[in-house]
């Protein structure tokens, strides 16, 4: 019943998160070697400032790095590109919107690794209607 219903953890996002990516298109899944994925509850201070943010609750995800457009032979050695997902923001849209949590954590995946390869809009949808 629903009432014995917990949101999910951190951890059990993050295994869901994961789960989603293995289920993207495989083409899609090859070009994001190296990419990592992680789940915090909020956005760092410092990212909601960058971001201009008012709220805690404005950023569902992030990706943070240099993207493939920008990124050249000649780079020096750098971190590696990552994606945030945060939870409690992700958590209220859910609450105030008609859509499964995992459509929610699929859509804001591929919309942050869309970035990473300076996707348009209509291609991450292409993208989301084929992991459905």
């Amino acid at each position: 019943m629903w009432t014995d219903l917990k949101a999910p953890s951190l951890a059990e996002m993050e295994v869901t998160a994961h789960e989603i990516f293995e289920r993207l298109p495989a083409e899609f899944r090859g070009l994001c070697e190296g990419l990592i994925i992680r789940v915090d509850d909020f956005p760092t201070e410092e990212v909601l400032d960058e971001m201009d943010c008012e709220s805690e609750f404005d950023l569902l995800g992030l990706f943070q790095g240099v993207g493939l457009p920008q990124q050249s032979l000649g780079d020096v050695a750098r971190l590696p590109n990552m994606v945030w997902l945060y939870r409690r923001p992700i958590l209220d849209y859910w609450a105030e919107h008609d859509e499964s949590l995992g459509h929610i954590v699929r859509h804001v995946l591929i919309h942050e690794i869309g970035h990473h390869f300076g996707l348009s809009d209509d291609d991450m949808e292409a993208i989301e209607a084929q992991a459905e």
